[in-house]
């Protein structure tokens, strides 16, 4: 069993405290910039950034759904980390300057995969699937803060 991991990444034309606050608003903003492999989003403590307890449904493919209930926490200035009680899966959220009124988003997502043949598709596939995932969010996400 190895670690998996896929990172995806994002310059927006936005101040980062907006669009760390954006992504921190899991009770207002946070659901509308959720492409459609989401659903059954529920704020189920807290809301906004640290303390947050939230659940979803992510379906990577159309076989493959994973139930997600994630508790949030902000170790850092711009870090959300999202840590899946379910299973073994953490997805940290990095929002650094990238020059004038812009930010860099980075956000990266691990989890302890499957061992044998199907832990070597996992590695090869998840990672790409999973960014093409996050690539819609980060889309949706500069869509809403460059408005």
């Amino acid at each position: 069993m190895a670690q998996v991991e896929a990172t995806t990444e994002r310059v927006v034309a936005a101040d980062p405290e907006t669009v760390f606050d954006t992504l921190a608003d899991y009770s207002g903003t946070r659901a509308n910039l959720l492409p459609e492999h989401f659903s059954e989003y529920e704020v189920r403590e807290g809301g906004d950034g640290e303390g947050t307890l939230v659940h979803w449904k992510l379906q990577a493919t159309s076989k493959r759904v994973r139930d997600c209930l994630l508790e949030v926490t902000e170790p850092t200035d711009g870090e959300l980390v999202e840590k899946d009680r379910n299973s073994s899966m953490v997805t940290v959220w990095r929002v650094t300057p990238a020059g004038e009124g812009r930010s860099r988003v980075v956000v990266t997502t691990t989890w302890t995969g499957a061992g044998g043949i199907g832990g070597f598709f996992e590695r090869t596939f998840a990672p790409k699937g999973l960014g093409r995932i996050y690539d819609v969010l980060l889309a949706n996400l500069a869509t809403e803060v460059e408005k």
